[in-house]
């Protein structure tokens, strides 16, 4: 977010999305919060009035996520793509484009949290599992809403599970490697699949 826009918020608003995403591009621990005073620019006392400790902060920026999936994530596919299958690809592209613009050093910001904090600090990792979900009931939304162009036997709910992982683990090969052929490569394997059920279910489906 530039630093135009931040001004122009909240003071609790600007620390937020400051740290949320200092703690994308750099890390949980590797984040001061010098850097997040600097980024929002606020002073220490404005900081400690809206947060307790780091740990508050943390639990208040995946609050953050928890409140604007719709807005951030699936608002912008959704205005643009009315195919429900092809919004779920359009959903995985988001994240294709924010590997491109951070040379695939971003990563998800909630996969991020899940790695870094999710096995020490209870409450956030209670929050990344909310965040997750609500991201695989999105997704869940769009295969229902594909009706019988998928098989009807299909279990989309475990569907909905497997295309978070494929996303997940495509990001997280994409980082390691420093290349999008990784993601790419996993979403393309991942679309010839969905293409397969379609065609299962075209084969099925009563004439007429």
């Amino acid at each position: 977010m530039s630093q135009t826009v931040l001004e122009k918020l909240p003071t609790r608003d600007r620390i937020v999305l400051a740290a949320g995403e200092l703690f994308w591009l750099q890390g949980y621990e590797a984040t001061s919060l010098a850097e997040i005073l600097d980024k929002a620019e606020v002073n220490s006392g404005s900081l400690y009035y809206f947060f307790k400790s780091k740990e508050a902060l943390l639990l208040a920026v995946l609050e953050w996520y928890l409140a604007n999936l719709n807005r951030e994530v699936l608002d912008p596919v959704f205005s643009r793509v009315t195919d429900p299958i092809e919004r779920v690809f359009g959903i995985l592209d988001g994240y294709r484009i924010g590997l491109t613009m951070t040379a695939c050093t971003g990563g998800c910001p909630i996969g991020n949290l899940s790695i870094e904090v999710g096995d020490h600090i209870p409450a956030a990792r209670e929050k990344i599992a909310q965040n997750f979900e609500n991201w695989r009931l999105a997704v869940l939304q769009c295969l229902m809403d594909a009706g019988s162009r998928l098989p009807q036997d299909l279990d989309r709910d475990e569907l909905a599970t497997f295309v978070l992982t494929v996303m997940e683990g495509a990001v997280m090969q994409a980082r390691a490697r420093g290349s999008l052929k990784p993601y790419d490569a996993a979403i393309q394997q991942l679309r010839n699949y969905v293409r397969q059920l379609e065609a299962q279910a075209a084969a099925t489906r009563p004439a007429g």
